[in-house]
């Protein structure tokens, strides 16, 4: 077993440094060797409410979050309220000591629901509403308390450095109560003081000040508190390991396979990727030209995926980036790109709808949709990533796609994947290949036609300003050369073609990339997307209790790989679909194509992601034969 394997948790106010402070914990422990799996949750509001960050850290392979808290830090009252019963029984709480006599109604972003949950789980202990009474309902079960004047440590520094500024410099509690965790924790200084170096590394001034006090509260706490239960220590470091957090991994797989045109306009939570971009627009290219990707912040969704097109056909990898609501407003245009061949990628970070709603969380919800949208039938190809490391190789396969097969990509992502930081292998672009398919560089004659007959469906692709290669675009139904036709024969003809590129794409597609196996089983688990790691570490949990359960990642979800999906399912009996969101979208597709109904379904649609104990839980009953055919997840504040 894992013997170093704890969750540390930060919470306190939207624009109050949470982030900061988790990047600070990750990055000193990932300097020590250690495995990181963070994740950050947030409220759709751009300073006050209630946000955190929980930090996972193990000396063995992790993929996901657990339920439950090993130490939380809690600069403001809410966190305390929110958080303080997730805390295990063995775990800690470091608190600001200030905080001790707040009350529940006092906390004015507390809204009425969980107000009302709190106060009838602390009257169920005999406790007040207040933050002293949660807390000794903690310590009832064990939790150990460290009182923390995070005021008094700022007050302290301003002395010692001469510097009286700092007595008002709240905002760095965020990098105090990182220190004194990590003193409790027994993480050695060095690494804590370079992660603060690294995260400030633009601001020299700002950064020594930071450096300064978290040696300070650090020193503190190791002098003042008994060392914590739970210890960190450093472990031999893998080379060649990053941390890195999961929208950065496809902005750098943009980067990487040759995508030099990106439009966007903000939404949650894929304006990160492009605002990554956007920062790193130019960059050098090995034993070449210095490169650069044009950025373009357009006025809506719907210019975003206009620009999109205008830059593919000029023959430019173009590409925008978005979630459901944005997507929706894309539909009419992503109809234009498949009736006229254009090759565009959308990489789709889902979130919880419908409507725009719940704007900064979690969901699978828009599986249905991407393989659906837009009037009519054209041909696209909808892609899944499972996880970080996916999320950059796939990018590439991705790019590949749309232009092999001239039709656009819809490439599912998440904010589970977009908010999660992690430990993985460095990317290896070497790994990586640029398939530009039938574009074409030079015509020597006229008479090009840009929808010529082709057995494969896919005709030599012009470009803008291509001597000899005019061609025509046009929203109607159109003729070899791009004319508007209504020819009933032509139309027959030109929805052929388009329709062949799918059946070649499930031809040349490669098996591994149309589908995963990790375990064979007679119960078998099949899913797709971001629940992949937290499916893969609740089988190695179902192990360790000679428990055997099989697991099929589905990538490819349109076309959908039906005939290998079977092969990969011929000898299970009993099928297990997981995935968060409410109509079981992925299951519906299986009973679709298999021919054979899904046995249990395993959602969450609360708008947070899928821990492995609860896919552990509910696993488990099902090879026990305890389970009711739907179970739905709701851990998480």
């Amino acid at each position: 077993m894992s013997s170093i394997d704890l969750t540390w948790v930060i919470g306190g106010p939207q624009g109050g440094g949470v982030e900061t402070a988790a990047n600070i914990f990750a990055g000193a422990c990932a300097g020590c060797g250690l495995k990181i799996f963070g994740k950050r949750e947030y409220y759709s509001n751009i300073k006050g409410e209630h946000s955190y960050f929980g930090v996972r850290v193990s000396d063995s392979t992790i993929r996901s979050n657990v339920s439950g808290i090993t130490m939380l830090v809690a600069f403001d009252a809410e966190t305390i309220f929110r958080h303080a019963e997730d805390v295990f029984d063995d775990g800690a709480i470091v608190y600001e000591s200030d905080l001790s006599q707040v009350k529940a109604d006092e906390v004015q972003t507390l809204d009425l629901q969980f107000k009302g949950r709190l106060v009838k789980y602390l009257d169920s202990k005999n406790k007040p509403a207040t933050i002293q009474g949660a807390l000794d309902a903690a310590k009832e079960r064990g939790v150990t308390l460290y009182p923390v004047s995070f005021k008094a440590i700022l007050s302290n520094l301003a002395d010692e450095t001469g510097n009286p500024k700092l007595r008002g410099m709240f905002r760095m509690q965020n990098v105090l109560a990182v220190s004194v965790s990590l003193g409790l924790l027994g993480l050695a200084p060095d690494t804590l003081l370079s992660s603060v170096a690294n995260i400030f590394a633009k601001k020299k001034e700002i950064a020594e000040m930071n450096k300064h006090a978290a040696n300070y509260a650090y020193n503190f706490a190791a002098a003042k508190f008994q060392k914590f239960k739970h210890q960190l220590s450093p472990i031999p470091k893998e080379p060649n390991t990053i941390l890195v957090q999961g929208f950065q991994s496809t902005g750098l797989a943009k980067i990487a396979c040759g995508c030099r045109f990106q439009s966007y306009y903000p939404i949650t939570p894929a304006s990160d990727e492009s605002v990554f971009l956007e920062s790193n627009e130019t960059f050098d290219i090995e034993n070449e030209r210095p490169g650069s990707t044009m950025v373009v912040q357009t006025e809506d969704e719907i210019s975003a995926i206009g620009m999109v097109i205008g830059a593919a056909l000029t023959g430019t990898r173009s590409a925008t980036s978005t979630s459901g609501p944005g997507f929706s407003l894309m539909a009419e245009m992503l109809g234009w790109a498949g009736i006229n061949e254009v090759p565009i990628v959308v990489t789709l970070y889902q979130r919880s709808g419908p409507s725009t709603g719940l704007p900064t969380r979690h969901g699978q919800d828009d599986l249905q949709f991407a393989i659906h949208a837009g009037h009519g039938d054209f041909p696209r190809i909808v892609y899944a990533s499972g996880d970080t490391e996916e999320g950059f190789y796939d990018t590439a396969k991705c790019f590949n796609f749309a232009e092999n097969f001239q039709i656009p990509v819809i490439h599912m992502m998440d904010k589970f994947i977009a908010s999660t930081v992690s430990t993985v292998p460095r990317f290896d672009v070497k790994k990586i290949t640029i398939e530009r398919g039938k574009l074409l560089q030079k015509i020597d004659s006229e008479g090009y036609t840009r929808f010529a007959p082709s057995p494969d469906g896919m005709s030599p692709r012009s470009k803008l300003g291509l001597e000899n290669g005019i061609f025509w675009n046009t929203g109607d139904e159109s003729d070899e050369h791009g004319h508007i036709s209504e020819d009933p024969v032509n139309r027959v003809y030109k929805m052929d073609k388009r329709a062949k590129k799918l059946e070649v794409a499930l031809q040349t597609i490669s098996k591994e990339d149309q589908a995963v196996k990790y375990e064979g089983s007679e119960t078998c688990i099949v899913s797709w997307g971001s629940t992949k790691g937290p499916i893969l570490d609740a089988i190695e949990m179902l192990k360790k209790e000679n428990k055997k359960v099989g697991f099929v990642q589905i990538k490819l979800l349109h076309p959908f790989p039906a005939d290998y999906i079977k092969s990969l399912l011929k000898d299970v009996n009993t099928i297990i679909n997981i995935e968060a969101n409410h109509s079981a979208q992925l299951g519906s597709l299986l009973n679709e194509y298999l021919d054979r109904k899904v046995d249990y379904h395993i959602l969450k649609y609360t708008g947070r992601p899928m821990t492995c104990n609860e896919i552990y839980e509910s696993v488990k009953k099902v090879l026990d034969d305890k389970a009711e055919k739907k179970e739905v997840l709701t851990y998480g504040v």
